[in-house]
């Protein structure tokens, strides 16, 4: 880990591969990146870490699942940072996202991935990671 200069009071700590995800698979709530209409378009989503790969419940109308269905790249971020203290951590995996289409694994998915909104949020997709970066806000020792 290689500390990164940052504000004063805090600094940055590079995250390693597992550690970020460990991290990643702490929270529930993140946001997921993709192109829509050749934009970037950004949408918090609900999401779950498994062997590495983070999985990403969606409905099927959604723009994400348009792309996800060509498998081409987004992003999917998390964080949790305290702003008073100035400490967390933010994590950022990149990869392609196809449909997981396999009965089983749907449904395995959509039991642990239950959804905060609406229950026909039925499509599930598997952000494969190519990319995992991430850093730790510590709190600046004085030397």
């Amino acid at each position: 880990m290689t500390p990164v200069p940052s504000e004063p009071g805090a600094r940055m700590v590079e995250l390693g591969r597992d550690e970020a995800l460990e991290l990643l698979g702490s929270v529930q709530l993140g946001r997921v990146t993709f192109t829509d209409q050749a934009l970037p378009s950004i949408r918090p989503a609900k999401h779950l870490v498994d062997a590495g790969d983070v999985i990403v419940r969606t409905h099927g109308g959604s723009a994400l699942l348009g792309r996800a269905l060509r498998s081409e790249v987004v992003a999917y971020e998390a964080d949790e940072i305290d702003s008073a203290t100035r400490t967390g951590w933010s994590v950022v995996v990149t990869g392609t996202a196809p449909r997981i289409t396999d009965p089983g694994a749907l449904a395995r998915y959509q039991r642990l991935l239950m959804p905060w909104i609406d229950p026909e949020v039925g499509q599930v997709v598997r952000i494969q990671p190519e990319i995992v970066s991430g850093y730790r806000l510590v709190a600046a020792t004085r030397s």
